[in-house]
């Protein structure tokens, strides 16, 4: 949390540490050494030591924070494993709950059928003023006594043969549905799961490498149990679920055959039925759904019998689920429970590197209206490493070393500050900490650059070779529709950067020092890429293509190719 983040002052005179209030952030970039994250933010810098009665308030604006994350470096290894599995898990996750989703939906449909055709037999058997229930009519039936007046009508009029074969189809169409789900979906993403973990409980046991990180072994135990007992929860709905479908599949061919002798009919060519399971059907499942509840979370359990209880507990002594409730849980929600022993696991990893993540400096850039300190402020920023050609890396640097650290930033024009519509530049910030008691040459540097007149900035993005793109768009334009734009393509290491000495005061704007020696853009000194519409955020960069994709105000996208010159290329659409 960006807000409970200690932030050191390590140019003040004497040692402070600050804390930054309604921050927002707006840009994050991890160096390509793995070692430190710039974090661009807006919010109010303030003294920590300091009480909040008697605080002074910082100026509201935008800082940029350097984190040391040398630790993903040192445990990149360890951290890549727990990762791997972690996001292959997460992945499996939204699989299963998809399938419980889809099979949810499947059966209740189903469901909704099956009532919809059958209430009806309880409005004929009030009509003809019989207080008896569609069970007990049917059970009558099925025992061979004379067929009541509403049976009659419901069978042969309301519901028919094409009615009961439509029902079946449906009823025992999704049974089998959600049969094929769990077999080619669900099932096999639950032990791939149980698979992962497994992988990661040994990590866990490696506790010299691992725990240092934060994998704990008896979250990840925990969770290892809960995707096995998940296994077993899919085994007892697919057995929930197999005896349904033949229940309903029986009770439905036993319904043909009711019709076929009322209407007189040959029913030689029907399918057979067991009357024991009809009656089993009536007595217990005409009106109950025993699936459903495996699919949504219920707050009421299922109720095991004692025999099935005792022997679970009983195999805990063999290694067996310490957790015996299990029984009681249905399918739903026992993937709850799974993926809630997963987020406790997997949020110990996170908790303990966040943790070793330390802030190391603190870069105030420009202030920010008042106004915009309870909202968040979008300001066109990027930040990206380029490999310092100056520097050749020798067996005695480190892996720190060979990076510069680019940060541009368009400074908003109703900015507080004097240095209002300019672009921003600065380099070699994650640098200049180690060498402010020197005068070395890696001290921090800026420029600032003027927008030419007549524009403003849209977006900018950094670009390959200290490249920087910016685009532009007209200010003249009645309409944000109609006019013009471009895109400039800025050379880094020919801007005249100059060092920025460093100040211990949290509110001062360091480029501020700039506002006498700012450098005017001009369209006929750089290369210019002209773009016959008005343009909006956000502009795509891709080094590696040498492409830019800008999108216009009237919906449309353009790419263009930024390693080439505008005479020699059309633009794609």
């Amino acid at each position: 949390n960006i807000h409970n983040l200690s932030i050191p002052t390590p140019y003040a005179t004497e040692p402070a540490t600050c804390r930054l209030s309604h921050a927002s952030i707006s840009k994050i970039a991890l160096s390509k050494d793995l070692c430190h994250l710039i974090v661009m933010c807006s919010g109010e810098l303030n003294h920590d030591e300091v009480e909040s009665a008697e605080r002074q308030l910082g100026v509201h604006g935008c800082h940029c924070l350097l984190l040391d994350t040398s630790i993903f470096w040192k445990r990149k290894n360890e951290l890549h494993q727990v990762a791997q599995q972690a996001s292959n898990i997460e992945d499996l996750i939204e699989v299963i709950r998809s399938s419980l989703s889809v099979m949810s939906k499947q059966w209740s449909d189903a469901m909704h059928t099956f009532r919809e055709k059958f209430d009806s037999l309880s409005s004929l058997i009030i009509d003809h003023g019989l207080d008896s229930s569609p069970q007990e009519e049917f059970l009558s039936l099925l025992g061979g006594a004379r067929t009541s007046p509403p049976v009659h009508q419901f069978l042969v009029n309301s519901l028919g043969e094409s009615g009961v074969k439509r029902v079946s189809k449906v009823v025992c169409g999704a049974g089998k549905e959600l049969q094929h789900v769990v077999l080619d979906h669900l099932q096999p993403a639950a032990e791939i799961i149980g698979f992962r973990m497994g992988e990661l409980r040994g990590l866990s046991r490696w506790r010299t490498r691992f725990q240092g990180i934060g994998l704990d072994e008896t979250l990840i135990n925990n969770a290892t149990e809960k995707s096995g007992i998940l296994l077993v929860q899919v085994e007892r709905f697919m057995r929930v679920l197999s005896s349904m479908v033949q229940q309903f599949s029986n009770f439905f061919n036993w319904l043909l055959k009711c019709i076929k002798l009322l209407n007189q009919e040959p029913s030689d060519q029907l399918l057979p039925y067991n009357s024991d399971l009809v009656v089993i059907f009536l007595k217990f499942l005409y009106d109950q759904d025993p699936v459903k509840p495996f699919l949504e979370l219920s707050e009421v359990d299922i109720e095991p019998d004692m025999e099935t209880l005792q022997r679970v507990k009983e195999l805990v002594h063999f290694g067996g689920f310490s957790d015996c409730d299990f029984l009681r849980r249905t399918l739903a929600e026992e993937f709850k429970q799974m993926e809630s022993s997963f987020k406790e696991a997997f949020l110990m990893p996170f908790t303990t590197i966040s943790r070793k993540m330390l802030c190391k400096d603190v870069l105030p850039l420009f202030a920010l209206p008042s106004s915009s300190a309870s909202v968040s402020v979008s300001v066109p920023i990027s930040v990206t490493y380029y490999k310092d050609a100056s520097t050749s890396v020798s067996s005695y640097q480190t892996h720190e070393h060979g990076f510069i650290d680019y940060i541009s930033f368009q400074i908003p024009g109703d900015s507080s500050s004097n240095i209002a519509n300019c672009i921003g530049i600065s380099r070699r910030f994650m640098h200049s900490l180690s060498n402010s008691s020197t005068e070395e040459s890696a001290s921090l540097e800026a420029v600032l650059l003027s927008v030419p007149d007549g524009y403003h900035c849209v977006d900018l993005s950094l670009y390959k070779e200290g490249q920087i793109v910016l685009l532009l768009n007209e200010t003249t334009s009645a309409s944000e529709c109609s006019g013009e734009s471009c895109m400039m393509i800025v050379q880094a290491d020919d801007l005249p950067f100059a060092s920025i000495p460093r100040s211990g005061c949290i509110n001062t704007w360091n480029l501020d020092q700039l506002k006498d020696s700012v450098m005017h853009l001009r369209l006929e000194n750089e290369k210019v890429r002209n773009i016959p519409h008005s343009v909006v955020a956000p502009l795509a960069v891709s080094a590696s293509r040498g492409v830019a994709c800008v999108f216009a105000a009237r919906k449309r996208a353009l790419v263009y190719i930024l390693d080439e010159d505008e005479d020699d290329v059309s633009d794609s659409e």
